[in-house]
């Protein structure tokens, strides 16, 4: 197990003209549920299809349509709080929260408001190596999503797209504990990271899968202990929402600007109106988009169309019986099994791709030069290419054969970048290729000892040089590779350059 210190969150102070202030903040992460079916109907959600595509009479709000609970999107919003090792409600239920939109057909969205799927659960963030954050969740609940309003196909018309209305989703409420713009972002990339390891939300916050509201107040340093001590929120200053967040780059940026706006707005002797907020990423500013709805304010009750959903604790229990290893377990497990430091084991495992790609690279190798070859030369090269790791054009099997190579001896490091560097633009099995070019690496003692003596009898004033500064004895292994094409076997190399300069 990695040895992870919790320690209370350290908030980001801000000085204002006048005082010093704290953030704090808390999150709504809205995360699709991976089905292929909506949460009340049997539509695709299917992203990209034609506009309006999507939709069945139910979507519609047609008359007389009812809706009928998917059981897989029950079933994957249990998996994310087991995951997150939350309490599992047997009993939950269904409300209306009513409001008119025109993307809102019914006229009301279906949520959980009195008796949500999920309780209490906590994501733990890594925020440095050795030191993690305990974020705690207040509750997970199942709605339907909206559908979409289209603003720019034409400037005097707005069109609608109900393709999403009806799609799941879990709306995953975090207490306010996150104490700054780092951590918000650390929290978020945490959540998503362990959602797509259990595969109840792919994350794909670009198309709109992953989005967070954001919940930022501040106040007088002192204040969020008081909070603490007494959960009276008044304590934290008033809050204002900024909606829809999919981008980490920009919930950093939204959560500085709103702060200070915030402070700027208190030390002038004003006050906070509680409102919802959105962030133009092109001016870097929040603007108010409407003041802040109370839960009385969507005239809230029980939906006259669903029963109580009542679960099953074997059910449950099959489930969680069925849940994948981790992040921080694989960390844990990578650190103790491979001997990677928590640097790279959070590397490898920072996706659930990478670290299956790595343990087949790293099966029956050493793990150190299999995750320094993942990392450095495949990540590296990928990353620059702008290419993920589902599109890597070097296989698990392909990159385990070449440190296998290495480790064998058959070929140098040197050599095996030559290799890599065919291998990923041509393909190919490497040691097929190996022995078809020629590549081997030479270890044949008397070859290599006949390209040594062959430098040093060449080269007498440069023998002089190094007998006074041992240092300069590199020069003549690089001379020997030089000769020998790279091919020679460098330990040995270095041994007999050693031993014939009498070093």
């Amino acid at each position: 197990m990695l040895d992870l210190s919790f320690e209370s969150p350290k908030p980001k102070v801000i000085a204002g003209a006048k005082h010093d202030w704290e953030l704090v903040i808390g999150m709504e992460v809205h995360a699709q549920v991976a089905s292929k079916a909506k949460l009340f109907s049997g539509a695709s959600t299917r992203f990209g299809a034609e506009p309006n595509s999507n939709v069945s009479f139910v979507d519609a709000a047609m008359p007389g349509m009812l809706p009928v609970i998917n059981e897989f999107c029950v079933a994957q919003a249990v998996r994310t709080g087991l995951g997150l090792k939350a309490e599992i409600n047997l009993f939950s239920a269904f409300d209306r929260k009513n409001y008119f939109y025109p993307d809102l057909p019914q006229g009301y969205q279906i949520s959980q408001l009195y008796h949500p799927i999920v309780g209490e659960g906590e994501v733990i963030v890594d925020m440095e190596p050795g030191v993690a954050r305990r974020v705690r969740i207040e509750r997970i609940h199942l709605e339907q999503d909206a559908g979409k309003s289209i603003h720019d196909m034409d400037p005097a018309m707005s069109f609608v797209d109900l393709n999403r209305t009806g799609v799941a989703l879990m709306e995953i409420v975090s207490r306010p504990d996150i104490r700054g713009p780092e951590e918000a972002a650390a929290y978020v990339t945490k959540l998503r990271q362990i959602l797509r390891y259990l595969g109840t939300c792919d994350g794909n916050m670009q198309n709109g899968n992953l989005r967070a509201d954001v919940n930022v107040s501040v106040c007088r340093p002192g204040q969020y202990e008081k909070y603490q001590e007494t959960q009276d929120f008044s304590h934290l200053g008033t809050r204002c929402e900024i909606k829809n967040m999919n981008s980490m780059r920009f919930i950093q940026a939204a959560i500085d600007y709103e702060a200070k706006r915030q402070i700027a707005i208190l030390e002038a002797g004003g006050s906070i109106d509680q409102e919802t907020r959105l962030y133009d990423p092109d001016k870097g500013e929040t603007r108010s988009m409407r003041s802040k709805e109370e839960a009385h304010d969507y005239r809230y009750f029980p939906d006259p169309d669903l029963l109580p959903l009542e679960i099953e604790q074997a059910w449950v229990d099959e489930i969680a019986a069925s849940l994948p290893e981790l992040p921080d377990q694989k960390k844990a497990r990578f650190v103790a099994d491979f001997g990677l430091s928590e640097y790279d084991a959070s590397v490898l495992t920072a996706d659930v791709v990478s670290a299956d790609y790595f343990e087949k690279v790293a099966a029956g190798r050493d793990g150190k030069m299999a995750a320094n070859w993942v990392i450095n030369e495949l990540f590296g090269r990928l990353k620059k290419e702008g290419h993920e790791i589902t599109e890597s054009p070097v296989s698990p099997e392909q990159l385990g054969a070449i440190i296998g190579l290495i480790q064998k001896g058959d070929i140098s490091g040197k050599i095996a970048k030559d290799l890599f560097e065919i291998v990923y633009t041509e393909g190919g099995n490497p040691e097929e290729i190996v022995e078809a070019r020629g590549m081997k690496q030479v270890t044949d003692t008397g070859a290599i000892e006949a390209a040594v003596d062959e430098v040093i009898a060449a080269n007498p004033d440069q023998v002089e040089k190094a007998k006074a500064n041992p240092k300069l004895a590199g020069w003549f292994v690089g001379q020997v590779m030089k000769a020998t094409g790279g091919k020679a076997n460098p330990k040995a190399v270095n041994a007999l350059v050693s031993a014939k300069l009498g070093l």
